[in-house]
């Protein structure tokens, strides 16, 4: 499947063969005036842009660009209503907005079975909340907020000022590196993504309402608005679903695809079912493989919502730590990420373990969505040695769906 990303470049198209910016400085960024709502069936958007403390982006003071207008494309009782403005802000940090709200944005109600946990509020607010995305670790929350005249908010986008590129999963450290030969700053760039993964989903997160595409225009132009506000090098949408990807093409942004490999359940009502669609060798295979999984004194648990204790998070932990600190891997997740994961998503939640003599020695997390299981993280201990052990709890033990 593939695995989409959008970008844009400051400067463009030319990027290699433009002369080194120099950054402003912070007392010469002023306000422009353009525009000004016209008719009653205009959509008025107000964009205010505050700085961050904390760093060379801290001094907190607004940045209102022009307002703009959008034409409602609505029922026509909607033509004859006075104009709707909505105004787009920047908070430093998710824990700003009311989880309802945000959810409202992220879940969508016409198709609940495309439900993502990752956009959620409890996820998102776990990464800040444990300090595994945050300033600190080169992720600055700027997470962009669309509100009607009445504050009510009709959309969200994930953002952050990112110092580096690491925990993206696609690698543009060759832009980098080509920005640095011509004597231009790469970082920071602005990042619309979930921190540490690669899943495929909205990136501009919207409220259902019928004027919903004009709201995802504003919010676009907002995003281009901040770029070049905060004079970064460019701003990255990765992973953004199918219809954004097409949108934002549009809107000027460069397109990049990668590959990815997703399991389909092909209406299987049980593992034999998924076998039989296979060839004779490697149904055989799995079934040897499959086998050796009691035959090594090994017990499989699926662990979901109040079944995992606090204890098993500190047992994955270890389990996650294993993987990270070896050859060329790096923990971004604290171990208070997990706690906060399992209390805020409860049964969206689900671990499987592998014990062996009553002693859990290895984990899979995965997230369960509206339609899809997400599988995320695997580890096991240090001087645990289980062949097909990995295959059985990150694969097969999760075919199933609970």
């Amino acid at each position: 499947m593939a695995s989409p990303a959008v970008a844009m470049r400051r400067p463009s198209p030319t990027v290699l063969a433009s002369a080194p910016r120099r950054r402003p400085r912070r007392h010469e960024y002023s306000p422009s005036n353009m525009g000004s709502p016209s008719s009653a069936s205009r959509l008025k958007v107000t964009a205010l842009f505050g700085w961050i403390k904390g760093d060379r982006y801290s001094r907190t003071r607004e940045l209102i660009p022009s307002a703009e207008s959008y034409t409602l494309t609505g029922s026509a009782s909607e033509v004859d209503m006075k104009p709707r403005e909505v105004s787009i802000s920047v908070v430093s940090s998710i824990m700003d907005i009311p989880p309802a709200e945000w959810d409202a944005c992220a879940v969508d109600s016409v198709e609940p079975e495309k439900f993502n946990p990752f956009l959620t509020h409890a996820f998102l607010s776990s990464l800040e909340e444990s300090g595994s995305a945050v300033k600190e670790t080169g992720w600055l929350p700027l997470h962009v907020v669309a509100r009607d005249e009445n504050q009510n908010i009709l959309g969200v986008v994930p953002l952050y000022l990112k110092s580096h590129s690491r925990g993206e999963f696609v690698f543009d450290q060759s832009w980098a590196e080509a920005y640095h030969s011509y004597g231009l700053e790469y970082y920071p760039k602005l990042q619309s993504c979930v921190p540490f993964t690669p899943v495929t989903g909205q990136r501009i997160l919207l409220r259902d309402t019928s004027y919903r595409d004009q709201v995802f225009d504003a919010l676009v132009k907002a995003l281009k608005n901040l770029a070049t506000k905060l004079n970064v090098s460019s701003l990255h949408i990765t992973f953004p679903s199918e219809g954004e990807f097409s949108k934002l093409k549009d809107s000027g942004l460069l397109q990049r695809v990668g590959l990815q490999y997703h399991w389909t359940n092909r209406n299987y009502k049980c593992f034999d079912d998924f076998l039989m669609d296979l060839k004779q060798p490697k149904r055989k295979n799995i079934r040897q493989e499959r086998k050796k999984i009691p035959a090594q004194n090994l017990k499989m648990k699926r662990l979901r919502g109040d079944e995992i204790k606090s204890s098993h998070w500190d047992t994955f932990y270890r389990f996650y730590r294993n993987t990270t600190d070896n050859h060329w891997g790096r923990a971004y997740l604290t171990q208070e990420f997990f706690h906060l994961l399992g209390e805020k998503m409860g049964d969206k939640v689900m671990l499987i373990v592998a014990e062996h003599d009553d002693k859990v020695v290895a984990g899979a997390l995965n997230l369960i969505g509206g339609d899809t299981l997400y599988g995320r993280l695997w580890g096991c201990l240090p001087d645990a040695h289980f062949p097909n052990l990995h295959f059985e709890a990150c694969y097969y033990r999760q075919s199933k769906r609970p």
